[in-house]
């Protein structure tokens, strides 16, 4: 395996690392020999979050396979930090970017196939999409919210992600994970001690698969509950514009989004970054934002919502990296 340097790329998100180019001698985190992954040098996050902002990570480390995966994060032991991207949907980068290495699943971990039982068994990479179209075919009903979460199976399942009155936890049977020492183990959904958009997941294991309970149900109504989803989503969201997904979790007994228009924050900007008219619970990138920008405006919002309510906001989307 070669260890390459992060290079420039005309192409939009494809699911792969960055175009590459060596650039002299470039030592790798650990011995590569046998390794059949990509691994590349100072890759930039930008193009992979939906933000677009923020800064470059150490090494990305893209595994074909799972053994792949288990032999790479083996052979780290327990010496560099570790952290699984997925779409980058729900995540600030910050602009010093990311130490240690960042994990992203690719299309071999993309896959979604139909189990017995009304089953959907996927890979970590799969999108909610993906996920809950699989379903709809089969006419296994219950996974329709997935279509309302923009991320893959890995992340969704890491912070049990939620939409339209459903979260993973009511459907999670269990998940492959790869653990920081490069052990593969499979967790009941009892094990990880779901709470509302949290797991008991250690930092830097490895989602990489999971299945998910349905019942049996009609394709067409399970695709007309898709589609009120997808036009809700449409109706109430900034889908078109550079954004992360709900900024804060829901307080008991609130909503996020309306502790923020009360506030007064509804179109409040820094820099380039701005809290979205259509949604108040969601920042947008309006072009040239800096990941400061964006996560300094969620906390001046953090600070206006305490000032006015006195109900202090929990971020949802994830911060990670240096500033």
């Amino acid at each position: 395996m070669t260890a390459y340097q992060a290079g420039e790329s005309a192409h939009d998100d494809d699911g792969c690392a960055p175009s590459c180019a060596v650039g002299g001698t470039i030592d790798a985190p650990v011995s590569v020999d046998g390794i059949r992954g990509k691994l590349t040098a100072q890759a930039p996050l930008a193009r992979l979050v939906w933000f677009k902002s923020g800064g470059c990570a150490d090494w990305l480390f893209e595994p074909v396979d799972m053994n792949d995966l288990a032999e790479f994060l083996g052979r780290l032991d327990g010496n560099f930090p570790v952290m699984a991207l997925g779409l980058g949907s729900n995540l600030i980068v910050r602009d010093g970017g990311v130490p240690g290495i960042v994990i992203r699943l690719g299309k071999p971990f993309a896959t979604v196939r139909v189990a017995d039982d009304h089953v959907i068994a996927c890979g970590g990479g799969a999108s909610g999409i993906l996920v809950s179209s699989t379903a709809r075919d089969a006419g296994i009903a219950g996974l329709e919210f997935l279509r309302g979460i923009p991320g893959t199976v890995g992340g969704f399942v890491r912070m049990n992600g939620g939409a339209y009155g459903r979260e993973v936890a009511d459907i999670l049977i269990d998940c492959d994970v790869t653990l920081p020492s490069g052990e593969a183990v499979t967790l009941p959904a009892s094990d990880l001690a779901y709470t509302y958009r949290h797991s008991a997941l250690p930092g830097g294991a490895v989602v990489t698969g999971a299945r998910f309970q349905g019942s049996a149900g009609d394709p067409v109504d399970i695709g007309a509950e898709m589609d009120r989803i997808a036009q809700a989503r449409e109706d109430s969201q900034p889908l078109r514009s550079k954004t992360g997904g709900s900024t804060f979790k829901n307080p008991d007994g609130h909503k996020a989004w309306q502790l923020v228009d009360e506030a007064g924050c509804r179109g409040l900007t820094i820099g380039g970054a701005q809290v979205s008219e259509k949604h108040t619970n969601f920042m947008i990138n309006t072009g040239d934002a800096t990941s400061a920008d964006i996560e300094g405006l969620g906390e001046e919002v953090r600070r206006r919502v305490y000032a006015q309510s006195g109900v202090d906001l929990e971020w949802e989307i994830q911060r990670v990296g240096r500033p």
